[in-house]
């Protein structure tokens, strides 16, 4: 019997406390990633996204338990999300104006082969509308700060005010890559006040000076 890998406990940048803002360095990582724009609560690109990404994240954990012996617990949804005046999303919450990346990530260890044939099992029935749109790309992160937030994304806004306004400068650090955010929760079975999100941000040191 292979043991099964789960990344959200061995991995660090899967940690994170409500009420406590934490400084950590995300490794690169592996994804399946597809883009969208507009309202995920309104807006079809969002449904047929998710649609898309998990047959595939299925396929190739199915393939990596079989073909390689490596079995592993397929990653919860995750999302970059930006606008082009980010504050249309930290404060402003005009959803209208979003864009957005979403991602499940996999094991370093697979390959593009691995992925072009697991789309093309999850295309074999019921082919998902942007199954084609689904990629396998690297996310180079970095630094970054992070916390866990537990109640509805429409209450995100004052821990992102703080995260961006007093724990970053006051760390003397600035923004350097898109607000990232990882659901813990299954979204579809979860209550929105029970919600668990890590909400995490790419950051550098402010030049000395």
């Amino acid at each position: 019997m292979t043991n099964k890998t789960d990344f959200k406990k061995t991995l660090d940048a899967y940690r994170a406390e409500q009420g406590r803002f934490r400084i950590v360095q995300v490794p690169d990582l592996k994804y399946l990633m597809i883009d969208g724009h507009g309202d995920p609560n309104t807006s079809p690109a969002f449904t047929e996204a998710v649609q898309a990404l998990y047959p595939v994240a299925y396929k190739l954990k199915f393939a990596s338990k079989q073909d390689l012996g490596r079995d592993y617990v397929v990653m919860p949804l995750e999302g970059l999300w930006w606008a082009e005046d980010m504050a249309a999303f930290t404060t402003g919450r005009d959803k209208s104006r979003w864009e957005w990346t979403l991602m499940s990530m996999v094991p370093d260890w697979i390959d593009p082969d691995m992925f072009a044939a697991a789309v093309g099992k999850a295309g074999a029935r019921n082919r998902p509308a942007r199954l084609g749109d689904v990629r396998l790309e690297t996310l180079s992160e970095g630094r970054c700060v992070q916390t866990l937030h537990v109640g509805a994304f429409d209450d995100e806004a004052d821990t992102l005010d703080r995260m961006h306004r007093e724990f970053i400068p006051g760390h003397a650090l600035r923004v350097t890559g898109r607000h990232h955010e990882i659901y813990l929760s299954d979204l579809r079975r979860t209550a929105p006040e029970k919600l668990r999100t890590i909400l995490r941000q790419p950051v550098t040191a402010l030049p000395a000076g």
